[in-house]
């Protein structure tokens, strides 16, 4: 057991959540019951379902808007909003199925605001691969073309766009959550895509005390999924490369979207090393894999010619 200052806190909650476990009730048996899904191969592999995460009320207009140029791409099977703000009333929310120009738009709304019911697996997708996604990131549709086409080629793994990465702290006895230069282990839900399987595993398959922490801690959903799927198949996420529009980023110079945004919040990275301490105590284990480099989706020569004196591009 860990027992230096940075983890303490975390793990006092660990062990509160584990000693009063029956107030957080695990998956109903309906929920988890297998038969009320497709099997995978009996989904579609040509197309992709779209899981939208939103909340904010102000956000409604760039969510209509993402959810409505996504709905062009033949790629796309549905894109459904699961709205978490359980206060919102349905006339805010009953003109956004209408605005789509090809695939169906959907508003789910969610039974709790708990962060873990993003992934809940759910007997209307039909497609083997899901897009996980805020309502705060737009890509284009040949980022998105391209980023369904990586996947298949990598259907086991997290394919996005927002990497981060674990590291251990041998002084504290602790993880930290960052970013590395040159490799990453995580996969931000910002924008990627997942096999459909992996919301049943999430939900009906993970150790005890790992949602309830999640609930405790508001944070971590999208590191816990990287870690069921790093589990599962010992292998990292695949970084691919693309310019996806971050309008929650608090570093816009237009704030409009970014003030309520999560990762703003003090002690954010803090709260999610001490997520990663946890989460390795309940998997018994660091299931977390390292990627390294991202693949682009350009090819050119690199060979390098030097030309008055210069080393340019030999084609350039």
């Amino acid at each position: 057991m860990f027992t230096s200052a940075p983890y303490t806190s975390a793990l006092l909650v660990l062990l509160c959540l584990l000693d009063h476990s029956s107030s957080y009730l695990p998956p109903s048996s309906s929920q988890c019951n297998r038969n009320l899904y497709p099997q995978p191969w009996n989904l579609r592999f040509d197309q992709i379902s779209i899981l939208m995460s939103g909340f904010a009320e102000k956000r409604l207009p760039l969510v209509r808007q993402i959810a409505r140029s996504y709905s062009v791409s033949p790629i796309v099977n549905a894109i459904y909003i699961l709205w978490g703000n359980m206060s919102t009333p349905w006339q805010l929310l009953n003109q956004t199925d209408s605005l789509s120009l090809g695939a169906p738009i959907y508003i789910v709304r969610q039974d709790s605001t708990s962060l873990n019911d993003r992934f809940l697996p759910r007997a209307f997708i039909q497609t083997r691969a899901v897009l996980i996604c805020d309502d705060d990131i737009t890509i284009t549709l040949d980022e998105l073309k391209f980023l369904f086409q990586m996947w298949k080629e990598n259907e086991r793994r997290i394919v996005g766009f927002f990497p981060r990465s674990h590291e251990y702290q041998i002084h504290q006895k602790s993880w930290i959550y960052t970013i590395h230069p040159d490799r990453y282990s995580i996969m931000l839900t910002k924008v990627m895509i997942i096999a459909t399987d992996y919301l049943y595993q999430y939900t009906c398959k993970m150790p005890k005390g790992v949602k309830a922490y999640i609930d405790s801690q508001m944070n971590c959903e999208d590191i816990a999924m990287n870690f069921v799927v790093a589990n599962a198949t010992d292998q990292g996420p695949l970084l691919v490369s693309g310019n996806p529009r971050d309008w929650g980023d608090t570093r816009n110079s237009d704030s409009d979207f970014s003030v309520s945004g999560l990762s703003a919040k003090k002690e954010h990275r803090k709260k999610r090393g001490d997520c990663i301490t946890v989460f390795h105590q309940l998997w018994e284990g660091m299931p977390l894999r390292y990627s390294y480099g991202k693949v682009v989706n350009n090819v050119e020569e690199q060979v390098l010619c030097q030309k008055n004196d210069t080393l340019v591009r030999c084609n350039s």
